[in-house]
């Protein structure tokens, strides 16, 4: 099971760091603000998620793993040939922009919950979904306030109901699944509706009508 969570926060911190460095370049960012983007939309929402829980100094903290990995994405991305080719080509940014980061947030989503349980094995379903969801989004939100733009949660594509949903389905099948098991589906109701919502312009309702 280690091993598991231990590939699922892999992929989740690439899939971040690749959608923050990715932000960071369509803002004309230096290195080192495709760097800082990269690295906080990997680790924000954890350090959220720790804070909430009252574990201090938050995990990100503690080990610099997901860190480091955040940061050679994100140098990655940024090499010319690569970045070049993402940046003259919407569709293809778009692209990869959009699975990067419902894969995050899907990844994320769950391993908010298996963190929370991890420490304490009572928390209600409340808690767990609530902090799910505030992993999930943590780093994004604070990613689009530095790039300047409207955080994806406020107006993008039911961001944040794909989010509440893949963690509750989780918190709820932790009851009855085994824990690789209900975080396997919590991600993936993530995903697919992510994907779906972006693919048939889902939303909802906005206050358009207002003068």
């Amino acid at each position: 099971m280690e091993t598991y969570v231990s590939l699922l926060e892999l992929i989740g911190t690439v899939a971040f760091a690749a959608s923050g460095a990715l932000i960071a370049m369509k803002k004309h960012m230096d290195l080192l603000g495709v760097i800082v983007l990269g690295v906080v939309t990997a680790v924000g929402g954890g350090i959220l998620r720790d804070l909430i829980l009252g574990i201090t100094p938050p995990l990100a903290f503690r080990d610099p793993a997901d860190a480091l990995v955040a940061v050679a994405t994100s140098i990655l991305l940024f090499i010319p040939w690569l970045r070049h080719r993402l940046m003259h080509n919407q569709r293809l940014f778009d692209v990869i922009l959009l699975i990067m980061d419902s894969i995050g947030l899907g990844v994320f989503t769950v391993m908010g919950i298996w963190n929370a349980l991890a420490f304490d094995p009572d928390r209600s379903t409340f808690l767990l979904v609530f902090v799910g969801v505030l992993t999930g989004v943590g780093g994004g939100m604070i990613r689009d306030v530095l790039a300047g733009n409207m955080p994806f949660i406020l107006v993008k594509y039911v961001y944040a109901c794909a989010s509440l949903i893949g963690a509750l389905a989780c918190a709820l099948l932790w009851k009855i699944l085994p824990s690789y098991a209900a975080m396997l589906v919590g991600m993936l109701l993530v995903l697919i509706i992510r994907l779906l919502a972006a693919h048939y312009h889902w939303n909802l309702p906005r206050a358009d009508d207002v003068e």
